[in-house]
This record gives structure tokens, C-alpha cells and sequence, in this order.
């Protein structure tokens, strides 16, 4: 009895989901009109790309222990940052490198010839001793360096501050992630570091291929799931993202982890349909990436989730455990 009535539980709510289908595309397609028509752009643009916070009481209480001379620094830091019409990102990129260098203070001494907020040398052309000892030259030449590096605002703020001051311990930057995206909010007064404005995933452009990807998706329902499996009878979570949007026109990559750098990142609350949720033993690192889902909108997702539970719709909170703080928006 409790198995048939659970058969007639599922069946019936894979036909729920599968009459949903249109009307679940045609959110998108209104949303997609909408977006075309315009969006203006966003002041902070902090989000676009990976970040996680952490937690804001663990955040503000390593706030809350700087010394006058470290304010003073991320003050100065985010002051020139805003002189040099650099996004908060720039700021929050600084912050970590000069908390990870030298405790955000101007030390005039480090390993070998290196000096001061970064840690520059003068024997690697940083500049003079002088030059290294004066916090606004020292933060003037960190901003010159990093916005040459190639898609620096498209990665995470740690691993960019590594690609600027190019350490042996490059996983190093991370730790400050969480303070430094605290200082730039209540510091720079920058309002949510994380999302930068309610609508910045708005300035994101639409996706287009979302609809016949979601429409492929919710076809598959109740097949089951299959370890490495890409379809067309079973699916694993990455497969089955694979062939929604293959079936829309667009080559994702295999994996999941891979396919979080597959399109522009937005914070995960302004998640539109289409968007891809990921889930990490860590949320703070991607490599740690080990599911994938499609957003539907209205708080759910489509999955295949595991060994023993079919391709299925369910409802997802944005603050459920291991979810990542970025979605990708693919092909964006």
C-alpha cells in the first residue's frame, strides 16, 4: 500500500512538473523580452565573479582587531581604488594581498629586499626603496599590475592577488576573502559586496538558449540517474546540464566543476531560469564543486541528484548547505 501510494505520489508529480514545461518557458521568454529592452548598467560590480563572504560575525569580529595604522591602509586603499574608478572588487583584491603580505601595515623590512604593504622588492623592478615605502605609490603600483592581468575581475578576488604578487603559497590570498568583502561594504561603503544591488544580476545579458534548455530538462524527468552518464536514457547532474543545452545550441564542458566557468557568474539570489547552482564541499572553493543543477525560477531546480533518485524537480533555498554564492549564467 505505502509503495503504490509513494508510485502515485511520484507519477503524479512528474506530470505536474512536465504540464509546467510551457509555462516555465514562457517565464523565460517574458523575462529574456524584458532584459532586451534594456538594462542600465550597475555602479558595483564586486559580484561578478567568485566570491564568497563567509560569515559576516566571523568577518567583522577580524574587522574589528585592526590596528588604526591597518584601517588606515584600507582606507587608503579604497580611496584610491574610487580616485582610479576601480570597482570594489579592485579594493577587495588589494586588501587581501596587503592583509596576506604584510598585515595591511608598511613594514620596512620582509623576505629578502621586500618591503612594505605588498611585499614589493626593488630588485624585481617594483621600485625604489623610497618608492616602496610610500603606501600610495605602493597601492598605486598593486592597481597598475593587476588590471593587466587578463580577466582579473572574472576570478576569485585571492586567486587574482596571487596573479599579482605570483607567491609560492598561492592558496594564501583566500583566507581574507571573507573580511575583505566586510571592510569594502562597511569601509567603502558599498552596499552588499555579494550582490552590489539588488538587480546586479540584471546587467548580466539575457540568455537566450535558457528556454529550449529548461524544456529539455524537464523532458528527461524521471529517468534515472547513472554515475557518468551524458543520456539519452540516464544522466548524471553535469550530463544532464550537458544536453539541456546542447539541445539549446550551446557546448557546456563535462564536468561540473569545469562548467562553473562555462558563462558569467552573478550572485546566486538574482538567479534567473536557465542559470546553473552549484554545490561544494566547500562553498568558498570551487575547486571543491561536486553537483549541478538548473534553476527554474520560483525557488526550484532541476537534477539529477544521485544513485536511486530519477531526474526530478525540487525546491531549492539559497541558503541551503554546500550551495555556492555564484550562479553561472552560461554562454554569457
Amino acid at each position: 500500500m505505502r509503495i503504490g501510494l509513494l508510485g502515485g505520489v511520484v507519477v503524479a508529480a512528474l506530470a505536474a512538473a512536465v504540464m509546467t514545461a510551457g509555462v516555465v518557458v514562457k517565464v523565460v521568454t517574458d523575462q529574456q523580452s524584458e532584459q532586451a529592452r534594456g538594462i542600465t548598467g550597475v555602479s558595483c560590480d564586486a559580484a561578478i565573479g567568485p566570491t564568497q563572504p563567509g560569515q559576516a560575525t566571523t568577518a567583522a569580529g577580524q574587522a574589528g582587531v585592526l590596528t588604526a595604522e591597518q584601517r588606515q591602509i584600507v582606507s587608503l586603499i579604497i580611496s584610491i581604488g574610487k580616485q582610479r574608478n576601480l570597482s570594489p572588487r579592485a579594493w577587495q583584491i588589494a586588501i587581501q594581498a596587503g592583509m596576506t603580505e604584510s598585515g595591511l601595515r608598511n613594514l620596512d623590512y620582509g623576505d629578502r629586499d621586500s618591503l612594505g604593504i605588498f611585499q614589493m622588492r626593488p630588485s624585481m623592478n617594483w621600485g625604489t626603496v623610497a618608492q616602496l615605502q610610500d603606501p600610495v605609490y605602493e597601492i598605486n603600483k598593486f592597481y597598475d599590475v593587476l588590471v593587466s592581468v587578463q580577466g582579473w575581475d572574472q576570478l576569485r578576488p585571492g586567486t587574482s592577488a596571487q596573479a599579482v604578487e605570483r607567491s609560492a603559497f598561492p592558496d594564501r590570498y583566500h583566507k581574507w576573502e571573507p573580511m575583505a568583502s566586510y571592510l569594502v561594504e562597511n569601509v567603502g561603503q558599498v552596499s552588499g559586496t555579494t550582490g552590489c544591488a539588488q538587480n546586479v544580476g540584471l546587467a548580466l545579458p539575457p540568455n537566450q538558449a535558457a528556454a529550449a534548455a529548461i524544456k529539455f530538462a524537464l523532458g528527461e524527468l524521471g529517468k534515472p540517474y547513472v554515475w557518468g552518464a551524458t543520456g539519452p536514457d540516464a544522466y548524471d547532474c553535469s550530463g544532464l546540464m550537458l544536453r539541456a543545452y546542447q539541445a539549446a545550441g550551446m557546448s557546456l564542458d563535462r564536468v561540473s566543476e569545469d562548467q562553473y566557468k562555462d558563462g558569467a557568474m552573478l550572485p546566486v539570489r538574482d538567479a534567473q531560469p536557465g542559470d546553473l547552482l552549484f554545490w561544494g564541499y566547500d562553498p568558498a572553493n570551487p575547486a571543491t564543486i561536486h553537483h549541478v543543477a538548473m534553476y527554474l525560477g520560483d525557488g526550484k531546480i532541476v537534477e539529477a541528484q544521485q544513485t536511486g533518485v530519477p531526474v526530478h524537480v525540487r525546491t531549492v533555498s539559497f541558503t541551503e548547505k554546500e550551495l555556492l554564492p555564484q550562479a553561472v549564467r552560461p554562454g554569457v
